[in-house]
């Protein structure tokens, strides 16, 4: 009996289509999008982009941009100033810049209290990425203490000086010339510790609660796409239930159904969406009054592509069942790689580009150009363009696929 009960378990499974995907292919799906991401053949994160700007422009500063330069977990970038530097990471092709002082071929390496009106490392980030600032600083702190070895001991004899009293000239000289030779050795490893200040400068993002911005974009439009998926599935209801046949022998033809639906879609995505920031503003702070023109620029193409999505895995669909299960695996996926789920600067360059085909990477790179860059208006062209291309796209197939339910 119990043997039969197993048997009739598989056998069900096997018939019903949705639940054999979400219980093996949805898992394996995610698996390997995961593995992609996180599970590559190197250990080691991928290259963080760090623009340089040397402003002291001497043989130690030309010395430390080098070894920089030589490190395989920077991707270097020179900058002629701040500025420019600042300029990049607003338009978000750099989360990091390393602006190098003036003075500091002439100053030493302190081991005590920071002298007044010392020259100071700069750094200009963006504080969406958490990874690159932390990797740049301890790939800086690591260069100057094994890549230029004799800053570490000249500044150790003005300590030494400083707190254990004046050297005597042979002694001085002998350290100067352990000091010339460790120049001219090749790196080697030791341990580092935290001597190197930087003054840290967020040049993207709110003020107030700047991670905010940055978040709320992605899981707007991960759930826009499962409202959307859901509530297309109506049409499927109108099928079964034989309303459809009933709506088509009035004047109402496909086209205007499909329209009228898309219609309604739109007007519950963009309900949705302003819900959502309203709430965000109100509770996190998100700046949303400041960027009311920006915000219904994005929301009203963001909700019309993923409306038209929505009427594409309706049309796709037999049923109910495989509804749920399509687009259970095609909203999870094009929001794990699109950046809903995680940030996109965690996954490999290649996923990157990859990604940018998913239309809800364009939603959110406008989403983050209006709250997090506070870009201007123009920045949006592209990301519009992109988003109401897939809408004509979406909206065509869907079109096509609906045909078998028509009369003939």
């Amino acid at each position: 009996m119990i043997g039969n009960i197993v048997r009739t378990g598989w056998m069900n499974l096997r018939r019903d289509r949705a639940a054999w995907m979400l219980s093996f292919v949805v898992p394996i799906v995610f698996f390997s999008i995961f593995a992609s991401i996180f599970g590559g053949r190197r250990s080691s994160t991928p290259r963080v982009t760090v623009l340089i700007v040397d402003e002291d422009r001497s043989d130690r500063s030309k010395r430390l941009v080098n070894a920089l330069r030589a490190e395989s977990a920077l991707k270097v970038i020179d900058k002629a100033d701040a500025a420019s530097a600042e300029a990049v990471i607003k338009k978000g092709d750099a989360a990091v810049a390393l602006v190098i002082p003036k003075g500091f071929g002439t100053t030493q390496i302190t081991f005590g209290p920071a002298k007044a009106g010392a020259p100071s490392f700069r750094m200009l980030r963006d504080p969406s990425d958490m990874i690159a600032p932390q990797v740049v600083s301890g790939m800086l702190q690591k260069t100057l203490f094994v890549g230029m070895p004799d800053m570490m001991i000249t500044g150790g004899m003005d300590a030494l000086e400083k707190f254990g009293g004046p050297l005597t000239p042979q002694q001085r000289e002998n350290l100067q010339k352990q000091a010339t030779n460790l120049k001219n050795l090749p790196r080697q490893k030791q341990q580092q510790g935290d001597l190197v200040k930087l003054d840290v400068t967020d040049v993207v993002g709110s003020k107030d609660n700047p991670i905010i911005a940055f978040y709320g974009a992605g899981v707007g439009v991960m759930f826009l796409l499962f409202t959307a998926s859901g509530a297309g599935g109506a049409l499927l209801d109108e099928v079964e239930s034989g309303t459809l046949d009933r709506i088509l022998s009035t004047r109402v033809s496909m086209s205007k159904l499909l329209a009228g639906k898309l219609v309604y879609l739109w007007s519950l995505g963009v309900a949705q969406l302003i819900v959502m920031f309203v709430w965000g503003a109100l509770v996190f702070r998100l700046p949303l009054m400041s960027h009311l023109a920006g915000f219904a620029i994005m929301t009203s193409v963001t909700a019309l592509t993923c409306a038209t999505f929505g009427l594409l895995l309706a049309s796709v669909s037999r049923t109910r069942a495989q509804l749920s299960a399509i687009s259970t695996l095609a909203v999870l996926s094009i929001s794990a790689l699109g950046g809903s789920m995680f940030p996109r600067f965690l996954m490999s360059e290649k996923l990157q580009r990859a990604s940018l085909v998913l239309f809800n990477s364009w939603a959110l790179d406008g989403y983050i150009n209006v709250f997090w860059r506070e870009a201007p208006l123009s920045t949006l062209v592209a990301p519009v363009a992109v988003l109401i291309g897939w809408a004509v796209v979406f909206f065509f197939i869907a079109r096509q696929l609906a045909r078998r339910w028509e009369f003939v």
